[in-house]
């Protein structure tokens, strides 16, 4: 049935509406339906006649500036230039390559992405993770990108993964991991290799009587600028184990169970309980304000976690002997400051310089 429409009554609301319109001031309230309150009202901009039309902008000329460089991830994602932390945009300037990196991998990353990013090899990665290969990554994955001290070496006939292992203090199974090597097939002679955490011993007298000389690590590193003051002993009473070795590591000795206290103010980046990683076992790595970072390893366990600001002072775990270790004992890394203990003889109880 058609409908019938009252001429006079639709004129009539036309010409009020007009009226209206013209009524109306450029700025009126208007008030949020679901507000609590009856006089909340927002005010807003009602265009006038003198406002100019928005226009789309154009460009005649489609090639006008430099070309931008875009960053590819995994052959298909397009890697953003500025963006949240663990993103490539985060890493603004290179990290120092003495100090250990948090990434979390993000949609699209592979682990060469990742490697690239820091400037370290895939392999270390996977070593410091305790990862089966490079394709064992996930959206969300916290990787930790650890600098690895160890030693370079070609490989020569009559060589084993066992009898390297044996020779720089090392472990066969890491060697293999960090080379990508499977335990079962022979070495391949003249290849070159990386023993991760390897120490060279000191070497035999060329003369009868004469004295040893010592070796220092090609790898060794992690030191800085002396702090006076900065670092407490992580293990008052503790004695000196070893000297500086690794990356500018004290080892201390102390009986299992004795508390691990932290050297200084600041934020645990990373908490570890479970797995070699690394060789450094159970560990917690604090960030100071002064730039620097401790490391604590071979922990019972740690009972901070990643993210939490602690005290000078305060117990972050306990002497254990998990990772590489063979036996109860604290090392202590300083990286970015000289080793406050990096002066104490071997057996002594010492304070930090």
């Amino acid at each position: 049935m058609p409908i019938k429409f009252n001429q006079k009554f639709l004129i009539s609301a036309v010409l009020s509406l007009a009226c209206s319109a013209t009524l109306l001031p450029n700025h009126a309230q208007a008030f949020w339906p679901f507000s609590t309150q009856a006089d909340a009202a927002t005010n807003i901009f009602s265009p006038s006649a003198s406002t100019p039309v928005l226009r789309a902008n154009t460009n005649h000329n489609p090639n006008v500036g430099a070309p931008i460089a875009l960053t590819i991830s995994g052959g298909s994602a397009l890697v953003a230039h500025s963006g949240p932390s663990g993103t490539e945009a985060a890493i603004a300037d290179t990290p120092p390559p003495d100090r250990i990196s948090v990434y979390v991998v993000h949609t699209g990353d592979t682990m060469s992405d990742i490697a690239n990013m820091f400037g370290v090899s895939a392999n270390t990665i996977i070593w410091a993770n305790n990862l089966k290969s490079s394709r064992d990554i996930h959206t969300g994955d916290t990787l930790i990108i650890l600098p690895v001290s160890g030693i370079e070496r070609i490989i020569v006939k009559g060589d084993t993964l066992k009898s390297i292992a044996k020779k720089y203090g090392a472990d066969a199974d890491e060697i293999a991991q960090y080379n990508g090597l499977d335990p079962a097939e022979a070495l391949d002679v003249g290849s070159t290799i990386i023993i991760p955490g390897g120490e060279i011993a000191p070497t035999a007298p060329s003369v009868k009587g004469a004295p040893r000389k010592t070796i220092r690590e090609p790898y060794l590193g992690g030191g800085g600028a002396a702090q006076p003051g900065y670092y407490d002993n992580p293990i008052p009473g503790g004695t000196i184990t070893q000297g500086l070795h690794g990356w500018n590591g004290i080892d201390i000795g102390a009986a299992r169970g004795t508390p691990i206290h932290a050297a200084a103010d600041g934020v645990a980046i990373i908490a570890r309980n479970g797995g070699w990683n690394g060789g450094y076992g159970n560990y917690v790595v604090i960030a100071h304000e002064n730039g620097s970072q401790t490391l604590y390893s071979h922990m019972t366990h740690a009972i901070v976690s990643s993210g939490q600001s602690v005290s000078a002072g305060q117990i972050i775990g306990y002497v254990g002997s998990t990772g590489h270790s063979t036996g109860p004992h604290l090392h202590f890394e300083v990286r970015g400051a000289a080793n406050p203990l990096r002066n104490c003889s071997i057996g002594s109880v010492c304070s930090p310089q």
